[in-house]
This record gives C-alpha cells, sequence and structure tokens, in this order.
C-alpha cells in the first residue's frame, strides 16, 4: 500500500454476518446477568422495563439504518457526527463509543467470570475476566473472518439456549410472583428501563465495521432492523419465564440469575446448560466489543483524531491491529477492579449520550437523503436524554469527568498536530 493512500479493509461480510453481529453484541451480559440487578429496581415490573428500552432503541435503531445507507463507513455514529454536524462533536461521539463500549465489555466480562464460577468455582472471577478479555484479544487481531465465523457459532448456541429455558420454563411459571407488578412504583420500571437499556446497546455495532460489509448500503439496515426485532422478542419472552420462575427478590440477588431461575424448574442438568449458554453470550458480545472499539479507533486515527497508530492495519490479516489490541488490554485491566453495577451505570450514560448525538445526526439529513420522517430522530434523541435522568447522580458525574478529559485530550491535540 502506498503512503499516500488511506488504509483500505476488505468487504468480507454477508446479509447472515451482519445481522448475527447485531445479536451478538445485543444478547449477552444484559439478559444473563443486568436482568438481576434491573430486577431490583423495578420488580416484576422488569418486562415492562425490558419493552420500554426496546422502543427507546428502536427509534435509535432506525436512525443509524438512514445514516448507515446514507454514509457507509467504518465508525458508525462518530463518522455520522463527523460529516453531519461538526468535527468537534464527531470526536465526542467516538470518544463516547469508545468509552461506553471498553466499560461495557469490561461488565461483559465480568458477567462472563461470575457464570464461569458457577461451573468452575476455584477461578478467582476478576482473573477469569482479565483472562477472556485477552483470549477474545487474540481472536480479533486474526482477522474478521475468524471473529465472523466464532461469532455465527457462538449465536445460534446461545439462541439455541434461550429457546430452551422459554420453553422448558413456560411450564414452571408461577403466575403469583407477577401479582404486584410495580412493588416500586413507575418510577421503578423507567429506572429498570435506564439499566436494562445496557442490553440493547450493542443495536449499532455493525455500523462501525461498515467498510467491510458487501452492499453495505442494504445489508447495514436490514440487519440493524432486524438484530433488534429478533432480541427484543428473546429479551421479553426470557424475562417474563425468570421472574415466573423464581420471583423478582431471589432474581436481583443472584450474581447468576438465568441459572438460578432454570433451577426452579428441577430438570436436572438445566442450570448448567443455562450456565453455558451465558458464558457463550458473554463471549460473543465481549467479541463484537473488541471489533467494535477497534474500528472506531480506527477511523478516529484515520480522520487524526487519534493518534495515527491506532490506523496502521496487518499486512497479512488486515486488521487495524494496535487498535485491537489495545481495545482488549483496556478491557482487561478494567475488569479487574470495578464492579458490575457501576460498570452497567457508566456504561449506558456514555451510550445515551453517544445515541443522542447519532439522532442530532440523523435530524440533518435532508429530505431526499431520508428513509424515515424527521420525527423518529427527534423522539430517538428525546427518549435518550430522558433515560439518562434515571440513571445514578454518581455514574452521570464520572462520565461527565472523562467527557471532559476527552475533550482537553482532543484540544491538545489538534493544537499539536496542527
Amino acid at each position: 500500500m502506498a503512503k499516500d493512500q488511506p488504509p483500505i479493509l476488505y468487504r468480507a461480510l454477508g446479509l447472515f454476518d451482519a445481522v448475527s453481529i447485531g445479536i451478538n453484541a445485543i444478547i449477552g451480559a444484559g439478559i444473563f446477568v443486568v436482568i438481576g440487578i434491573a430486577a431490583g429496581m423495578a420488580g416484576p415490573g422488569i418486562v415492562l422495563s425490558i419493552i420500554i428500552a426496546g422502543f427507546v432503541s428502536a427509534f435509535t435503531a432506525l436512525s443509524f439504518a438512514e445514516l448507515s445507507r446514507f454514509i457507509p463507513k467504518e465508525g458508525g455514529g462518530y463518522e455520522f457526527a463527523h460529516k453531519l454536524i461538526s468535527n468537534r462533536v464527531g470526536f465526542a461521539a467516538g470518544w463516547l463509543w469508545i468509552l461506553s463500549n471498553i466499560i461495557a465489555g469490561s461488565a461483559v466480562a465480568l458477567g462472563f467470570a461470575q457464570y464461569l464460577a458457577v461451573l468452575l468455582p476455584f477461578i478467582p472471577t476478576n482473573l477469569a475476566a482479565i483472562g477472556i478479555c485477552i483470549i477474545v484479544t487474540l481472536v480479533n487481531y486474526f482477522g474478521i473472518k475468524q471473529s465472523a465465523r466464532l461469532n455465527n457459532v457462538l449465536n445460534v448456541s446461545k439462541i439455541a439456549i434461550l429457546a430452551l429455558f422459554i420453553v422448558l420454563g413456560s411450564g414452571y411459571v408461577n403466575l403469583a410472583h407477577f401479582k404486584n407488578l410495580t412493588p416500586k412504583g413507575y418510577n421503578g420500571v423507567l429506572q429498570g428501563a435506564s439499566l436494562i437499556f445496557f442490553a440493547y446497546a450493542g443495536f449499532a455495532r455493525i455500523t462501525t465495521v461498515a467498510e467491510e460489509v458487501k452492499k453495505p448500503q442494504r445489508t447495514i439496515p436490514l440487519s440493524i432492523i432486524l438484530s433488534l426485532i429478533i432480541s427484543a422478542v428473546i429479551y421479553v419472552l426470557t424475562s417474563f419465564v425468570a421472574v415466573g420462575l423464581i420471583g423478582y427478590l431471589q432474581l436481583s440477588s443472584s450474581s447468576s440469575p438465568l441459572a438460578d431461575a432454570a433451577s426452579m424448574t428441577g430438570i436436572n442438568g438445566i442450570p448448567f446448560l443455562i450456565s453455558i449458554g451465558a458464558i457463550i453470550a458473554t463471549l460473543g458480545v465481549l467479541l463484537t466489543s473488541v471489533l467494535g472499539v477497534s474500528r472506531v479507533s480506527f477511523a478516529m486515527a484515520r480522520n487524526g483524531d487519534l493518534p495515527r497508530l491506532l490506523k496502521e492495519i496487518h499486512p497479512k490479516y488486515n486488521v487495524p491491529h494496535y487498535s485491537v489490541v489495545i481495545s482488549g488490554l483496556l478491557m482487561a485491566i478494567i475488569s479487574g477492579f470495578l464492579n458490575l453495577g457501576a460498570m452497567v451505570s457508566m456504561s449506558n450514560v456514555a451510550s445515551l449520550l453517544y445515541y443522542s448525538i447519532t439522532n442530532v445526526s440523523a435530524i440533518k439529513l435532508r429530505k431526499g437523503e431520508r428513509l424515515y420522517p424527521k420525527f423518529i430522530p427527534y423522539i430517538g434523541l428525546v427518549s435518550c436524554l430522558m433515560l439518562i435522568t434515571f440513571l445514578s447522580i454518581g455514574s452521570i458525574l464520572i462520565t461527565a469527568i472523562a467527557v471532559l478529559s476527552g475533550i482537553i485530550f482532543y484540544i491538545i491535540w489538534r493544537k499539536k498536530i496542527s
């Protein structure tokens, strides 16, 4: 590759791969681990929380769909804001994406470790979380085709296991667990929705690898919508069965909520199988987290917003290898010392701000560039900002400090390279 040519990535992903990346990015720690934390806020109304979070995600997903058709470039919301709003807002979107997904990846790694502890209790949880981050980083390092193949296998496996949980568990659901649907009021349901949004946050992951998708202007919008619909149906059914089996109090106090819920069926081997499903699911999300963060870092470095080292492409594996390694190592470090609840809240604040910027980008599209009515990104923007208000003040303040540090870095960095 000539030095004056921008780095080029190959188009290797079809529609099935794209939908698989979307589903794998969505279905993971959110339903297997965070459902317990959210149930403590919403009670049996966690089912309503999941539906509300799904509706919020749907409006923003439509914004991503039309933007990805108009700008099918690596980087997702970063590129959208960069092109349609301003360079500075674009940087803010990219910084928020990296922040939210590194923290989310760390949370997912910890969720993986907690379910692994059900099977192998002698392995320290934090050590397992660090180890899986390193393994997933290596998989991403050796090329997107290899990552996509593993992603597809993991996806089919975890959907099959969740389907088994729904089918077998539905016969043991105790409707008395839903007698008081909102024990903490509708405020609790909205708090649960703001947290369970973490479970949907991966629906736009495919936009971060747009330059590696075949026929991106058709494939990406379709894959976003399909992955969100499929995941939402699975989430609603799974949460209903889980609460119906064990009740929200026991669900909220468990570090492996679906495995504990499955044990109420009395069917031998089901809790073990659910733990395997959780391990597969969290592994899949972590795989796409490293993939997404590395590609946004690559796009930002290519535009001069991050150090040029991050845009380097491996001559053999055709991946931004430095971006992959740094993304994975940061997730490993964070997973070693932060707790799950704090990570989920911080990730959600950053994600919702990132999605808010993306909705503003969609508002900027002209009439002939739109797929959907203009009111859709407006609803997406308002709903994202509204959900932020139900998250903890501490997580909002920490995210604000992280954003401020990003702005300071941007000012210093742009002065240096100019």
